[in-house]
């Protein structure tokens, strides 16, 4: 019985030093979030310093349940996209059941960072622009790095731009009224997406939604973030999620065209665009100066940025039920109804 009383003592003390070490390695950071995080927008995962750097990790996030279901009043159905002398892909495809024919459409392209992410995790925003705007939202599955690197994730979202298009008079889609859209990863390729477009001329695209982009792989060499990417994405997540998709660490020379959106020199002629980010996202400098161009280029576009808001906040509860993100998300609403709905 002493034996078992000094064990269970022993397991106690030990597991308390253990959980003390890590309150006191977690106290740079809590104090972090005090400095720059509003207090409406500070969540328990801020205090959890997690990134993805590998197989194994990104495996295991991978596995991690997507707790997402499809709101009831929404019609949803997965279909097979199919386009002549490419491959299929799945797409997910929300609208209402009265939804008025022709309307508008949104194709829609997860983020994840190229490397993780399903269209499930879009379930709540595509059902909500699909019963608010009475438009048809459509959801690519596309094919994910480095299993699926460059261009095998654009051209994924090309085959259901493509298929949305060429079935625009079956599906009650105005052509005239078809934008594309993503938030993070899935950002920066509904971007290229926009640009790819444009110089194919096969499928019009009247309007690009941006939520915190993921735009610039140069991004990766910069060691000043200026205090940017410290939640949810960092650095070391993004130089993994950018050298998984492109097949090799980014480098300053060049990219490959429509790797990232960013990389293009002429912009002239693009989309309309609304871009969305937060002045703590990783992402804030590459938006601002993708937006910027845009407009020297002559192309309309609304840039939000709110002050505080890191990465992903207007999805991550509690943060997401703030004000300033019930804002946020009723922002790109706005922009998605002046332009299809």
């Amino acid at each position: 019985m002493k034996k078992k009383l000094l064990f269970g003592l022993g397991v106690g003390l030990a597991a308390g030093a253990a959980l003390a070490a890590v309150a006191s390695s977690q106290r740079p950071r809590w104090r972090r979030v005090q400095e720059i995080v509003p207090p409406e927008l500070r969540s328990p995962i801020l205090f959890v310093p997690a990134s993805v750097s590998g197989r194994r990790g990104l495996q295991a996030l991978r596995a991690l349940p997507v707790p997402a279901r499809v709101p009831e009043g929404i019609h949803y159905e997965v279909q097979s996209a199919a386009v002549e002398g490419r491959d299929p892909v799945a797409v997910h495809v929300y609208e209402r059941p009265d939804r008025a024919r022709p309307s508008g459409a949104l194709l829609w392209i997860h983020g994840g960072g190229f490397i993780m992410g399903t269209p499930a995790i879009g379930h709540e925003f595509c059902s909500r622009v699909a019963a608010e705007l009475g438009v048809l939202v459509v959801s690519v599955d596309y094919r994910l790095a480095p299993e699926h690197p460059f261009p095998t994730p654009l051209e994924d979202a090309y085959t259901g731009l493509r298929w949305l298009g060429d079935h625009a008079g079956e599906l009650g889609v105005d052509p005239t009224r078809v934008a594309v859209g993503g938030d993070s990863a899935g950002g920066g390729l509904a971007a290229c997406l926009a640009q790819l477009s444009h110089d194919r001329a096969e499928v019009p695209v009247c309007f690009e939604l941006l939520v915190y982009p993921m735009l610039d792989d140069r991004s990766v060499l910069r060691t000043d973030h200026a205090g940017t990417g410290d939640f949810v994405w960092n650095p070391r997540s993004n130089r993994f999620g950018w050298t998984c998709y492109l097949g090799h660490p980014p480098a300053t020379e060049s990219a490959p065209a429509y790797a990232a959106a960013a990389r293009r020199e002429d912009l002239t002629g693009l989309p309309k665009a609304w871009i969305g980010v937060g002045d703590l996202d990783l992402f804030h400098a590459e938006d601002v100066a993708y937006a910027e161009r845009l407009r020297t280029a002559g192309v309309d576009v609304e840039l939000v940025v709110v002050p505080g808001m890191y990465h992903g906040a207007d999805v991550i509860p509690p943060a997401a039920f703030a004000p300033s993100m019930v804002g946020f998300n009723s922002a790109k609403l706005d922009a998605l109804r002046s332009a299809i709905g």
